[in-house]
């Protein structure tokens, strides 16, 4: 427990689709002051995403999807490429991002390496995201992907890497985990040019 926070008061302001609460609580400021502060936090549960990667073919498996806060906040159609994700619903997160590769890309994989986690916006949704990376090969392929959901409708892209990083350098990949974990493949060399 944080001794720096008092007070703590938690009131409920929806729980129409997942939870949104609104937390007050009093701060000590360095100078040792208490400070009564507000903030809203919004609780989806924890997540995992995955970059599938193929070093003999030098390809990235991604999703393209329909995501309406994008839409509502400038992407003129709505569509995002991104990292297979999925919310771990209580799975653990390995588990959870096998299943949802099977799922969104109809891959199913059986080897997966956790890399790295991290609280994507911490000012205000209180998710952990799993990160992994897997490899994949054609002969995993085992339905055609897409969801299982009736309101996914998610088209499966298999890019070149080189072309996965073009599209992230002039813009068109936005979503940040798929940056992160591009980002990634590449720091780590788990596609080779040689």
């Amino acid at each position: 427990m944080n001794n720096r926070v008092r007070n703590l008061n938690t009131e409920v302001l929806s729980d129409n689709w997942y939870v949104l609460r609104k937390v007050t609580f009093e701060w000590q400021k360095k100078n040792g002051d208490w400070q009564k502060q507000s903030r809203e936090a919004y609780d989806r549960g924890n997540g995992a995403t995955i970059l599938l990667y193929n070093k003999d073919t030098k390809t990235v498996i991604l999703t393209k999807q329909f995501r309406m806060p994008t839409y509502v906040n400038g992407n003129e159609n709505g569509m995002l490429i991104e990292a297979c994700a999925g919310l771990l619903d209580k799975d653990d997160a390995e588990n959870c991002i096998k299943r949802e590769t099977e799922e969104e890309t109809g891959y199913k994989i059986t080897q997966v390496k956790k890399v790295f986690e991290a609280y994507m916006s911490p000012g205000s949704v209180t998710e952990i995201l799993y990160f992994f990376v897997a490899e994949y090969s054609k002969e995993q392929k085992v339905n055609d992907g897409g969801g299982v959901d009736e309101e996914e409708d998610i088209e499966v892209l298999e890019l070149d890497f080189n072309k996965a990083m073009q599209m992230l350098a002039n813009g068109e990949i936005k979503d940040g985990k798929t940056i992160m974990l591009l980002q990634y493949a590449q720091m780590h060399n788990l596609i080779s040019y040689n």
